[in-house]
């Protein structure tokens, strides 16, 4: 080879290692907060405005974040919004970093579940009366001063609540009005009115893996902009 051609092959191998980028470190990697566990779940919508995206489980395995799972996602049938300024009955999908209570279903939990499981029986409601102490609460029975109308009654909804696990949203500390009874539940036909949903063997395969000892949470946000999971 003549020695031009070989200046000129060490220089385009120059060029394309300079262009070569390393990989961006995985998502929970890149995010403000965690939760502190050794377990994480992200929900991440394109925008605030849509109405499906991507769920994905991840392991923290020495020092560093391992995908353990995805599956495609649906949010609120009116987008998301920042968790810290929802209103109920906005059909929003609140954005922020929250812990998982406990898990419950109408069907039994898939074996090998860890997390504390509540079968759904027919007095078991979702209080989501503003009015009542039993605001955003599991209560069974209904509470009295919980109106019916104001509530859910979980078994009427089926397969979504074959299994599903409780999001933390507005849950220690209720703000009335903000909004009650959002879940990470089974696909029903289509967005929801501000849980986040996956296919059902996805919750089966979510309730499964989830560790209580590990301290799993949920970040919930779009991939940029103001509510960007990352900011979680």
């Amino acid at each position: 080879m003549r020695p031009g051609a070989v200046a000129l092959a060490v220089s385009s191998l120059v060029v394309l290692g300079a262009g070569a980028h390393a990989p961006s470190p995985a998502l929970p990697a890149r995010m403000t907060d965690t939760g502190g566990g050794t377990q994480l779940i992200t929900a991440v919508a394109p925008g605030t405005a849509s109405t499906t995206g991507t769920v994905t489980w991840w392991d923290l395995r020495d020092g560093r974040w391992v995908k353990a799972g995805s599956a495609p996602a649906r949010f609120g049938a009116n987008g998301l919004v920042e968790g810290a300024s929802r209103k109920q009955g906005t059909n929003t999908t609140p954005t922020g970093l929250y812990g998982l209570p406990y898990a419950f279903g109408i069907k039994a939990a898939p074996r090998g579940t860890a997390y504390k499981y509540r079968r759904v029986h027919r007095d078991s409601w979702w209080c989501q009366d503003n009015d009542s102490r039993s605001y955003n609460r599991w209560t069974e029975p209904r509470a009295a001063d919980c109106r019916a109308a104001e509530s859910e009654h979980l078994i009427t909804y089926g397969e979504p609540y074959a299994h599903a696990l409780v999001i933390g949203f507005n849950y220690e500390r209720p703000v009335r009005g903000r909004g009650a009874g959002i879940f990470l539940h089974v696909d029903g036909r289509g967005a929801t009115a501000g849980c986040v949903s996956v296919p059902k063997d996805a919750m089966r395969r979510i309730l499964t893996w989830a560790d209580p000892a590990k301290r799993p949470h949920i970040a919930v946000g779009t991939a940029s902009g103001a509510t960007a999971v990352t900011r979680y």
